[in-house]
């Protein structure tokens, strides 16, 4: 046998502090993902598509039995809790404001054909840890306050399996933080509409039980959005 597990072993009888299962699901699909247009803070809805998406990942959320959700309260977030809440018995959905999408300011409403000549853009594109968005947000302080968000309820609910549904770039840099992989490498995760990921939490160590959990696996290899400027995977 391999010796990983016994180190996860250890961890679970020796640590102190925070323990829980932390899952993390990123709302479903909207017109504004298919347009690859900057969403932001704007309260865009998801489309009958996106609905669908959540809903076919109920079986999976059955099965995993999230006990509470605590939602990013932008629409597309709360929504997409509401529907697996109900799917899986009617949980406690509450709302967590640390986990709204990343303050894009001025690029929000704007599509991926646009940015790619922004030059504040193209300088982000390479640097995303060197300055802010334009809304005032560096990378780093997402990643802060998404990691604050959830470390505080898997602490006031010990032992739990607590759903987080948000975004797929607070996702990204939260991934990163129990992961221990750079922030820098933020991009590197996968992260779709209505996938799963999740952790088992113990004290400073994480185990990572999954990642990008999809009902239809294939749609990871699709190109999440049209664009006359970029290639498919």
């Amino acid at each position: 046998m391999a010796l990983g597990p016994f180190y996860v072993a250890d961890k679970l009888k020796g640590a102190a502090g925070m323990r829980g299962i932390a899952l993390f699901m990123r709302h479903g699909e909207t017109a504004w993902n298919r347009e690859g247009r900057v969403m932001g803070r704007n309260p865009i809805e998801l489309d009958e598509r996106g609905r669908a998406q959540v809903q076919a990942s109920i079986p999976f959320a059955r099965l995993i039995k999230p006990e509470l959700i605590v939602t990013s309260p932008l629409a597309r977030a709360r929504q997409s809790a509401e529907i697996i809440a109900a799917g899986v018995g009617g949980i406690p959905v509450t709302e967590e404001p640390q986990l709204s999408e990343v303050q894009y300011g001025r690029w929000e409403g704007m599509v991926y054909d646009d940015l790619v000549d922004d030059a504040d853009y193209l300088h982000y594109r390479e640097h995303p840890l060197d300055a802010p968005t334009p809304g005032g947000e560096t990378m780093a302080q997402v990643q802060s306050r998404g990691v604050e968000a959830v470390r505080r309820a898997v602490g006031a609910n010990s032992g739990r399996r607590i759903l987080f549904v948000s975004h797929g770039d607070i996702i990204r840099t939260v991934l990163c933080h129990f992961m221990r992989l750079e922030l820098a490498h933020f991009r590197r995760i996968r992260v779709d509409n209505a996938a799963f990921s999740g952790f088992q939490l113990i004290g400073d160590f994480a185990e990572v039980k999954f990642l990008n959990l999809l009902p239809d696996p294939n749609r990871a290899f699709v190109a999440p959005f049209v664009s006359n400027k970029r290639e498919s995977p």
